[in-house]
């Protein structure tokens, strides 16, 4: 292996904006040589170019639910770089519906990355994490440890990758820890941070069920990654970890005992 590949190796998934770019950048920033993965060139390009000054970051085309694209790219990046280290399974679509009234081609589109999507980019990394003793972190929702309205779908593939990581975590964690975040609100993209800027009406009916007051920021969520594949969490394996500011510590009641709006 050659001096410059000694860095571990990060790919991260859905990278080009929002989680999964401050993701890699909060990666290139610790030392990794990161591996950013998507479908959009210019998107992935771009997050590159955003990540701290210098670091190796590398886009590389592909989409999850092709399972013999994403073979191919994982294949290709342990032949590149010499290992592989770190897969932080990223890539995710939410589109609103109820289960009457969701289209048959979102519901599809939302089963084809968040569920088969997860499962194909962990079984063509599996063989390269085995080899360098790594990780995988998924990145799941609150919406998949709790329902919420207007979202049975994406609430249903979020479930679905809850329990698929637990069973990684048993089946592999002899050699691959395997843990996942699960984000609340988050202002992943301009329309959140439209819908949620301050004086919103949004932002206030948030605000009134997050304890810490805020919607979270990529980075949040990227700093709990960070720290699930790293060395300090070397013994953790089949956990799940809200990044939600307190939201999933409510048992759903309004405050009683707030007297004022």
């Amino acid at each position: 292996m050659s001096p410059q590949n000694s860095a571990p190796v990060a790919v991260i998934t859905g990278a080009g904006t929002g989680i999964g770019a401050a993701t890699a950048h909060r990666f290139a920033a610790d030392g990794y040589t990161v591996v950013l993965v998507g479908r959009t060139k210019a998107t992935l390009e771009q997050a590159a170019d955003d990540g701290p000054a210098g670091a190796p970051m590398h886009p590389l085309l592909a989409d999850v639910s092709d399972p013999a694209a994403v073979t191919s790219g994982m294949d290709e990046v342990a032949e590149r770089f010499g290992r592989l280290d770190v897969l932080v399974n990223n890539a995710g679509v939410a589109i609103p519906g109820t289960v009457d009234r969701l289209g048959l081609d979102d519901y599809r589109t939302m089963v084809s990355t968040n569920i088969d999507g997860v499962f194909f980019a962990s079984r063509a990394a599996l063989p390269h994490l085995r080899a360098s003793r790594g990780c995988i972190v998924n990145v799941g929702s609150v919406a998949g440890l709790r329902g919420e309205w207007g979202q049975a779908a994406y609430n249903m593939t979020k479930g679905a990758l809850v329990n698929l990581t637990n069973s990684m975590a048993l089946d592999h964690g002899d050699r691959i820890r395997v843990n996942a975040v699960h984000p609340g609100v988050t202002l992943s993209s301009r329309f959140l941070r439209e819908a949620l800027a301050e004086g919103a009406p949004l932002r206030r009916r948030l605000v009134e069920r997050v304890p810490m007051g805020r919607p979270g920021e990529p980075g949040d969520v990227a700093a709990v990654i960070a720290f699930l594949a790293g060395p300090d969490a070397g013994y953790v394996n089949g956990v799940h970890i809200p990044v939600d500011g307190g939201l999933t510590a409510s048992n759903g009641q309004a405050d009683l005992y707030r007297t004022s709006d």
